[in-house]
């Protein structure tokens, strides 16, 4: 059987989770909000430090899992995409929450910090690039970054969810491949079979020439 052509595929080759980019920021935020959580909100009596540590951990691991489980279905990849987002806009809101109760400043582009903090986290992804201010940044620092860390991790995502909705759309689910499989693998071995069938053809006719030149060599 010739090897499977894209449309042919069961198992779509998905991306790399490691190397999304709203994957790698959403690891940053879950660490940075565990670290936020540790140090600005209560341990003890406040259920805000659970709900936003697990929201942020959702987000990263929904992300991992829908990749990994594109591999098979598009389908469940966009819901468990889907439900990594509702993670990241309820922290979002978490975020907006402690800045707001607190009489803080939610940065927007009015802000004398907003646009050095935005050009800093869009053009920086992974862990390594903000965990060496975790322990420097102020509340309201580290609430603003991670309010824009899930603002633009959604914006990604966003993007990245049309790109496998179309997919999907033209692909269809894993039933359609697999059916598109099965037909393409019975459509070859029909095509081998007719060139074995002509081939025996072809050779029955030369042994019939062949039989029929030693007959007249016999007479001869």
């Amino acid at each position: 059987m010739n090897e499977l052509n894209n449309s042919e595929r069961v198992l779509l080759e998905g991306a790399n989770w490691k190397e999304l980019r709203f994957y790698q920021k959403s690891e940053a935020l879950y660490q940075m909000t565990f670290v936020f959580c540790e140090r600005f909100l209560p341990k003890y009596g406040d259920r805000t430090v659970d709900q936003m540590v697990q929201a942020a951990r959702s987000g990263k691991q929904n992300i991992i899992e829908g990749s990994e489980d594109g591999k098979t279905s598009t389908e469940m990849e966009l819901k468990l995409l889907n439900v990594a987002r509702s993670s990241i806009h309820e922290l979002r809101e978490d975020f907006k929450d402690y800045l707001l109760s607190r009489q803080l400043s939610l940065w927007d582009k009015q802000h004398p910090r907003y646009q050095r903090m935005h050009d800093f986290t869009k053009a920086h992804n992974r862990l390594q690039d903000y965990e060496p201010y975790f322990q420097r940044w102020s509340d309201e620092d580290m609430a603003n970054i991670g309010y824009t860390l899930c603002c633009q991790i959604d914006v990604m995502m966003n993007g990245y969810l049309a790109t496998l909705e179309e997919r999907f759309r033209k692909e269809g689910g894993m039933k359609e491949r697999m059916y598109r499989v099965r037909t393409g693998y019975r459509a070859e071995q029909d095509r081998k079979m007719k060139e074995m069938e002509a081939t025996i053809r072809w050779q029955a006719d030369k042994i019939k020439a062949l039989e029929a030149e030693l007959e007249r060599l016999k007479r001869i």
